[in-house]
C-alpha cells in the first residue's frame, strides 16, 4: 500500500513539472492549481461552508488536508468555530480568538469530482501561461520578430511567434503581398494589449519602424548608434524616404546606408516588396531638410511659416510634377517626414502671389492710411504688411526708410492708429448685429474681428463659449500629410485659429468664460440653508 501511495506522490509531482516545463511556468503556480483543485474537491465533500486547505509539499508530494476554525466563546457559525472546551481537544494549548488546524482525512476523487479538479487545474494553468507571454512581449514593442504564417482569416493574417500567436491586420500588410500558410515572415511587434482570452500581439509590416528596424539590421552603424534615422515615412509597397545623420564626420550615413554596390540598401529593399527607398541626409535646419526630402525635384526656395505649421515650397515650372510625384506620393512622403503640411507652387505662382500681395497692401495703405501710391508701394516693399505692423513697430524703423523722416513716421503710426480704432468700431457694431454679448468683450485677448467671427459661428453668450475646448478655440488648422493628394485643407482647425492665439492664452479665454458658473455655485451655496 505504502508503495502505490509513494508512486502516486512521485507521480503528482512528475505531471507538476511536465506541465510547467511544457507551459514555461513556474512549478510552484503548477502545484498551487492542484491545491485550488483539492481544496474545491474537499469542499463537496465535507460542506462548501467549511474553510478548507490544501497543501502539496513541493519535494516528497505529501498532501494535506484540513480546516481552519477559530476558537470562541459563543459559537455562531459551526463550520467555521470551535467552543474553547472542543478547540483544546484538537490542540492543547488553543486560547481564544486563536485559528487552530483541524486535519482531515484524504478524499478519494469521483469521476465528477476529478473533473472539476482537472477543469480548476487548466485554467490556472492557462491564466499563467496567458500572463507569462505578456510578460514577455509586452516590453518588446518595436522589436523585429520572425514567424510562420499560421492561417489567414479575413484578410488578417495570423502569425505562430514560437510561444504565442500575433496578428498582423489588413492594413499593417504591404500591399498586394501574399502570405500563406507555412511562409516564414518578419514584421516589427507594434503593440502588445492584455485581453481575457490572452495578450494580443500586433505585428506590422509597413509600419516605418519596421524599415528602421531592418536598417538597423542590415547597418552595423545604425546598429552600434554612430547613424541615427531620425525620420521615416512610407507608402508601404511603392515608395519611402528616411533621414539620416551619422555622429562621426567621417562616416556618410548616406553611403553607409546604400552599402557596397546598394547591397544593404536592396537587403531592405527585398524584404519590403520592392518597395524604393529614398535615403535623405537629416538636417536640423527646417528648409534645408525640406529641400533634400522632396528629392529628386529641384527647389528654389523654401518659406516657413511657424505659427501655422505650413511650408510653401517654390520650384521652377518645369519641376512641379516632379516635385509632386505620381498622385501625391513624392509631397506626401516629405510632408510626413518633415511633419509639417507642405504647400508647392511654381514660379510663376509664387510670383503672380507676390505680385497680388504687393498691390493689396499697397491699396489697403493707400485707403487705410490716406496716402499716395507711391508711399504706400514704399512701406509694402520695405516689408510691412498689415496696420498694426506700422502703428506699432518702433518709430525708427519707419523713419529709416529711404524718403521718410521722423515727422512722417510719427503721421503714419498716429494714422494707423486711427484706422484700427475705426475697424475696431465697426467690427464692434458688427458683433452686436449678431447678438454677441457685451460680456465677452470684456474677456481678455478676445478683439472686436475676434467676437465678430464667433458670433458668426454661432457662440454669442459666456455659456456658448464656456462650452467650448480650448482646441474647438484655437487650433490650428493643417493638413494631414499621410491623407493629402492635394494642397486643400481638410482641417479647418479652431474658431479663431487663424488669429495666432497661444494654448495659454486660449486657456485664459475658456477659464475666464467659465468663471460665472463658479460665481453661481458660490451664491447657491451661500443662499442655502444651514
Amino acid at each position: 500500500m505504502s508503495t502505490a501511495i509513494s508512486a502516486n506522490k512521485a507521480e503528482l509531482l512528475a505531471i507538476a513539472d511536465a506541465v510547467a516545463r511544457e507551459k514555461l511556468i513556474d512549478k510552484g503556480i503548477v502545484l498551487e492549481s492542484m491545491e485550488d483543485a483539492i481544496q474545491r474537491a474537499a469542499r463537496q465533500r465535507y460542506g462548501a461552508e467549511n474553510d478548507i486547505r490544501a497543501k502539496i509539499d513541493p519535494q516528497t508530494g505529501d498532501m494535506r488536508l484540513w480546516r481552519v476554525v477559530e476558537v470562541v466563546e459563543q459559537v455562531e457559525d459551526y463550520f467555521k468555530q470551535v467552543t474553547l472546551k472542543d478547540g483544546q481537544k484538537l490542540q492543547a494549548d488553543a486560547a481564544l480568538g486563536d485559528f487552530i488546524v483541524d486535519p482531515l482525512p484524504p478524499i478519494e476523487f469521483g469521476r465528477i469530482a476529478a473533473q472539476a479538479a482537472k477543469q480548476v487545474i487548466f485554467q490556472k494553468v492557462r491564466d499563467a501561461e496567458r500572463e507569462r507571454q505578456h510578460e514577455e512581449f509586452k516590453d518588446r514593442v518595436g522589436e523585429i520578430i520572425t514567424g510562420v504564417v499560421k492561417r489567414v482569416e479575413f484578410g488578417h493574417v495570423v502569425v505562430d511567434l514560437g510561444r504565442a500567436e500575433g496578428v498582423i491586420r489588413r492594413d499593417q500588410q504591404i500591399p498586394r503581398e501574399v502570405l500563406r500558410v507555412g511562409d516564414r515572415c518578419r514584421s516589427v511587434i507594434l503593440r502588445v494589449v492584455r485581453e481575457n482570452r490572452g495578450p494580443q500581439i500586433f505585428l506590422s509590416r509597413a509600419h516605418p519602424e519596421f524599415m528602421k528596424k531592418l536598417f538597423a539590421q542590415e547597418v552595423p552603424e545604425i546598429y552600434d548608434g554612430v547613424i541615427t534615422i531620425m525620420a521615416a515615412a512610407r507608402d508601404p509597397g511603392s515608395r519611402a524616404k528616411i533621414g539620416v545623420i551619422s555622429r562621426d564626420g567621417s562616416i556618410d550615413p548616406v553611403g553607409a546606408c546604400v552599402g557596397m554596390k546598394g547591397s544593404r540598401v536592396q537587403a531592405v529593399v527585398q524584404e519590403m516588396q520592392g518597395e524604393k527607398i529614398d535615403i535623405i541626409p537629416w538636417s536640423e535646419d527646417t528648409a534645408t531638410f525640406v529641400v533634400n526630402a522632396l528629392q529628386p525635384a529641384t527647389v528654389s526656395r523654401v518659406l516657413i511659416d511657424e505659427e501655422e505649421g505650413r511650408i510653401e515650397v517654390v520650384v521652377p515650372d518645369d519641376q512641379l510634377s516632379l516635385a509632386i510625384g505620381r498622385r501625391g506620393q513624392n509631397v506626401r512622403l516629405a510632408s510626413q517626414l518633415t511633419n509639417s503640411a507642405i504647400d508647392i507652387m511654381t514660379e510663376t505662382d509664387a510670383s503672380e502671389k507676390r505680385q497680388r500681395e504687393f498691390v493689396e497692401n499697397s491699396e489697403m495703405f493707400q485707403k487705410e492710411l490716406d496716402v499716395d501710391e507711391t508711399l504706400a508701394q514704399l512701406l509694402v516693399a520695405e516689408g510691412f504688411a498689415a496696420l498694426e505692423e506700422v502703428a506699432y513697430v518702433a518709430p525708427e524703423e519707419i523713419g529709416s526708410i529711404e524718403g521718410f523722416d521722423d515727422e512722417l513716421a510719427a503721421e503714419l503710426q498716429s494714422r494707423a492708429q486711427e484706422a484700427l480704432d475705426r475697424r475696431e468700431e465697426t467690427a464692434r457694431e458688427e458683433r452686436r448685429g449678431l447678438g454677441v454679448e457685451d460680456a465677452l468683450a470684456e474677456i481678455p485677448h478676445l478683439t472686436e474681428a475676434m467676437l465678430v467671427t464667433l458670433g458668426k459661428a454661432g457662440i454669442k453668450t459666456l455659456d456658448d463659449l464656456a462650452d467650448l475646448a480650448t482646441d474647438e478655440l484655437i487650433a490650428k488648422k493643417r493638413n494631414d500629410p499621410r491623407r493629402r493628394e492635394t494642397n486643400k485643407t481638410e482641417d479647418k482647425g479652431g474658431v479663431l485659429a487663424t488669429y495666432g492665439l497661444t494654448e495659454a492664452q486660449g486657456n485664459e479665454i475658456i477659464m475666464a468664460a467659465r468663471a460665472h458658473w463658479f460665481e453661481d455655485e458660490g451664491d447657491a451655496d451661500a443662499g442655502s440653508p444651514q
